[in-house]
């Protein structure tokens, strides 16, 4: 059965990520490749999340600002968790949803407990997705024409 294909756009920030960085990456396998293009099969993950109601930049600046303030100790007992990479973000029903990738060490039992009734926690499972690659800014431009990219390919 062919299982469901999600689009994620990566981003290269104008500092682009160091190969030794110590930023831990969300768990994935390579599964076809094509230039900036690939097809990911990701591991399932703990996430933390938020969801914010209006425009897209707005909403994201806010989700991203509830869930730093989360690994940064707005938690029982105010423990700093590293943070992960990529940011996840998607757009349900008029809100968007901003998502931090739990680092490996962390399962439902042992991550601290958000502060905020805003920030929840929820195990995601493994799934296929599209990631394309591209420099400067992820603004809604860019993110139209290279989501228009990655439906081009698949």
């Amino acid at each position: 059965m062919r299982r469901f294909l999600a689009i994620l756009v990566g981003l290269i920030a104008a500092a682009p990520a160091r190969a030794d960085s110590d930023v831990e990456h969300a768990r994935y396998s390579v599964v076809a490749s094509t230039g900036a293009i690939e097809i990911r099969d990701y591991a399932p993950q703990i996430v933390a999340e938020t969801t914010v109601a209006g425009e897209r930049g707005a909403a994201i600046s806010e989700g991203f600002r509830r869930l730093a303030g989360y690994i940064f100790g707005d938690n029982s007992p105010q423990r700093k968790i590293a943070m992960t990479a990529p940011v996840g973000q998607e757009w349900k029903g008029g809100d968007w949803k901003v998502r931090f990738t739990m680092p490996a060490e962390y399962n439902m039992a042992n991550l601290p407990k958000p502060n905020s009734a805003e920030v929840k926690l929820a195990a995601a499972p493994g799934k296929r997705m599209a990631a394309i690659r591209f420099s400067g800014l992820a603004g809604d431009d860019a993110l139209a024409e290279n989501q228009a990219k990655l439906l081009d390919y698949l």
